[in-house]
């Protein structure tokens, strides 16, 4: 008995689908939370609340193009770079 020959197209389609679930579950939305991230770092000023990614909690009191001027405590101030940035604190809601 002959053996059918087997379209090469077949043999990709496992790769192929593997390559979607891929995009959709990891590549996709990792790009759109660098996108929220890039969006967030632009957006940051003076008087902000923010957390670095060494876990340092301070609040910007000056921005330049690629640093913000971080207060960290009473006359402690340093210079970080945006990029070092992780979150944004959310005011906190006075309690009524």
């Amino acid at each position: 008995m002959p053996q059918q020959a087997v379209n090469p197209l077949i043999n990709m389609f496992p790769l192929i689908l593997i390559f979607i679930i891929f995009y959709f579950l990891l590549i996709r939305p990792q790009k759109q939370k660098e996108k929220e991230h890039q969006k967030m770092l632009t957006g940051l000023n003076k008087n902000d609340e923010i957390i670095t990614t060494g876990g340092i909690h301070g609040t910007i009191v000056g921005v330049k193009e690629k640093t913000v001027l971080l207060r960290i405590d009473d006359n402690v101030k340093i210079e970080i770079e945006k990029s070092c940035v992780a979150y944004l604190q959310k005011p906190q809601s006075p309690s009524a």
